[in-house]
């Protein structure tokens, strides 16, 4: 094998598994931010939680400025440093890990339309003829990664490495599928001067790749701005965090022999700041449901049922059968060492949607469904608990057979 080649290869399954393990530590953070934010949402704090989240906060510049309340600054702002995240994943793989290969990339694809189609699809069907609740078709569709492998790391070194890197797989299709939803669909007016304003700014900063400038703050200041600009344009402000990172070099211009790359760099410093700051937040600040108000109506009530059968029911569905499909057809092939029963428990597993869930849910329901706001956070909360407790035990039980 090529130095350089076994190079890229060493260096690519060190970022694996140094993502692994920020994910699955961030992940049992997540948790405890989760519960903590259930605890003091049904305590006598309840009214200093919600003051929080209502707290008007406002930047200016001259005469540009952005007035929205915590919650907001937290969904639209902190998002964005999340979707920046995923994004630098995303051309990371693509171009050089696990989705390089159109067959490595098969199996993990067809997975990942398959847990999204069937969710939406069991979600719709609970709530047909509702044209408010189906703006929640998407909810379900979602998989949190950094939940998912907090879960499956509880299992120990038991756990196949090709498993992992199938249910990280599944989780940036998944992404990708959500960031393409969330830009077609939970899109509001358009302005079209703040758009052209967008569309100057990415090709800016495609101006920049293109001289094979690296140095970060260039590119940061300038997704500021396009995030201001797509705040204001009417297209959501996080996915100016997905076409930043699209153009942030994966390699510098002038490689020398152990220069690391301007993406690698991007994304190892950034993923502390999400795994231990961004994503906890965001769960503190959306997961706080008073349980107290809590009745059988609306735990029966179709969106909260349509998304924990979504979750529970439909992802496991989706992606087991497209898979299985995809192996049938000789599309894509079972990954070393893993069983159809470990492809299985992986499918539950994905079914813990909490985090993408949560965020689709605020732009399903913050115009014109305000009606189902808590609803749906109950579904994913109970959904994501089953889904995961179902998914812990089917893979503990496998892996001991083996």
């Amino acid at each position: 094998m090529p130095p350089r080649t076994e190079a890229l290869i060493t260096r690519a399954l060190a970022t694996l598994q140094d993502f692994l393990r920020l994910e699955a530590a961030g992940g049992l953070l997540l948790m405890a931010a989760a519960v903590l934010a259930l605890l003091v949402a049904n305590s006598p704090l309840a009214g200093v939680y919600t003051a929080f989240l209502e707290l008007p906060v406002e930047a200016r510049v001259g005469a540009l400025g952005i007035s929205k309340p915590m919650i907001l600054w937290i969904n639209d702002g902190l998002m964005a440093v999340f979707f920046l995240l995923v994004g630098l994943e995303l051309k990371r793989e693509i171009l050089e890990g696990h989705l390089s290969s159109l067959r490595d990339a098969a199996l993990p694809a067809f997975a990942a339309i398959g847990g999204m189609a069937v969710p939406a699809a069991i979600y719709a069907g609970f709530n047909w003829g509702d044209a408010a609740a189906m703006k929640g078709w998407a909810i379900p569709s979602a998989t949190d990664i950094a939940f998912a492998l907090g879960v499956l790391m509880l299992l120990g070194e038991r756990v196949p490495a090709a498993l992992k890197a199938f249910l990280l797989s599944v989780a940036i299709f998944d992404d990708i599928g959500a960031i393409i939803i969330i830009a077609a669909f939970y899109t509001a007016e358009l302005s079209p001067t703040a758009l052209a304003a967008a569309l100057g700014l990415t090709a800016l900063l495609a101006l920049l790749n293109r001289a094979g400038i690296t140095r970060r703050a260039a590119y940061v200041l300038i997704g500021l701005a396009l995030w201001f600009a797509l705040l204001k344009s009417g297209v959501h402000a996080t996915l100016a965090g997905v076409v930043l990172a699209l153009f942030i070099p994966l390699r510098p211009t002038d490689a020398r022999p152990g220069q690391s790359s301007p993406l690698h760099e991007f994304e190892q410093a950034l993923h502390p700041w999400v795994a231990f700051g961004v994503l906890p937040v965001f769960a503190f600040a959306n997961a706080g449901v008073p349980l107290a108000g809590i009745t059988a109506s609306q735990v029966l009530h179709p969106v909260s049922l349509g998304i924990v059968a979504g979750l529970v029911i439909g992802k496991q569905a989706g992606i087991f059968l497209l898979s299985w499909l995809a192996v049938r057809c000789g599309i894509a092939s079972l990954p070393r060492d893993v069983s159809w029963g470990l492809i299985y428990g992986a499918s539950l597993l994905c079914g813990i949607g909490f985090t993408m869930s949560l965020f689709i849910a605020s732009l399903a329901f913050e115009q014109g469904g305000g009606a189902y706001l808590g609803l749906e956070r109950i579904g994913i909360l109970a959904g994501s608990a089953i889904a995961g407790a179902a998914g812990y035990l089917a893979l503990r039980r496998q892996l001991r057979e083996r």
